[in-house]
């Protein structure tokens, strides 16, 4: 059954990432690849939130659990994609875009599983 909850939830989130990144990117960010810094932060978030809350608060299954942590947001989040933009990036030589990239990712990933974590404790 857990199987079958990650592949689900992967599934889900990969087609969320997708449009989510796309509609994101489309305002016109150019090379910079906002879509994927923005799935990749709220997706952090989420799982800050959601990790807390479901293990803190709630008796939910671990099998539930898995399916939403490990499929849902394991789809919806990309490191994959952020290191090949990134190496896109450097390969048209915009080493401040491959930096702030870089930083604003790593550090905003960090700063929103913080943030996620704290909302779910109150």
């Amino acid at each position: 059954m857990t199987l079958l909850l990650v592949a689900l939830g992967g599934a889900i989130g990969s087609a969320l990432r997708y449009k989510i990144g796309m509609w994101v990117q489309s305002a016109g960010w150019g090379t910079f690849p906002a879509g994927t810094l923005f799935v990749n932060v709220t997706g952090a978030f989420v799982a800050g939130l959601l990790a807390t809350y479901l293990l803190e608060r709630t008796s939910v299954s671990e099998e539930l659990r898995t399916g939403i942590l490990v499929g849902l947001l394991g789809g919806y989040t990309t490191f994959s994609t952020f290191a090949v933009q990134t190496r896109d990036l450097a390969d048209l030589s915009q080493w401040g875009y491959v930096v702030l990239n870089v930083v604003a990712s790593v550090m905003g990933a960090l700063v929103a599983v913080w943030l996620g974590q704290q909302l779910a404790r109150l």
